[in-house]
């Protein structure tokens, strides 16, 4: 995310888990998608190379049912990034599909930041640098003082 986008919508800790119940929502959609999406594209994958194997006879039904995976797998995909778009809207960038992971902008320290949930999570507790990602998230120091200068 860019600097511009970071100044465009500033979370601090409290905002933050004030948009959690509609941020775990939309993520807990991605996240039950996502894997359905990842089974029927190993499912077509799996079509797809028996069907080189079969006889002509069987060339309809298996194209049949290939192309009717695929249409649907595209469909779900387009609902995905829907979903991905809504986080956005609301100033949230989405990071990981698996664990649901997404990063709310701040400031902290005079410096741009981002707090850190993911879908496990109760509330809002981490954060990390923008360049220093997941791999470098801390607990926030003091949850009752807010860490955070905002805009918001």
């Amino acid at each position: 995310m860019s600097a511009r986008a970071l100044q465009a919508k500033q979370f601090t800790v409290a905002s933050a888990n004030r948009t959690l119940p509609l941020v775990r929502a939309i993520v807990a959609d991605i996240v039950e998608l996502y894997k359905d999406v990842r089974d029927r594209e190993l499912r077509l994958q799996d079509l797809r190379r028996n069907h080189k194997r079969r006889n002509k006879e069987a060339t309809d039904m298996y194209t049949e049912e290939v192309e009717q995976i695929q249409a649907d797998l595209e469909k779900d995909m387009e609902r995905l990034k829907g979903f991905v778009g809504e986080l956005e809207q609301l100033g949230v960038e989405f990071k990981d599909y698996d664990q649901g992971l997404v990063d709310f902008p701040t400031t902290i320290n005079g410096r741009e930041a981002f707090l850190c949930w993911k879908l496990d999570e109760a509330a809002v507790e981490f954060w990390h640098t923008v360049d220093s990602g997941f791999q470098g998230r801390e607990r926030l120091p003091d949850l009752d003082v807010p860490p955070v200068s905002s805009t918001n």
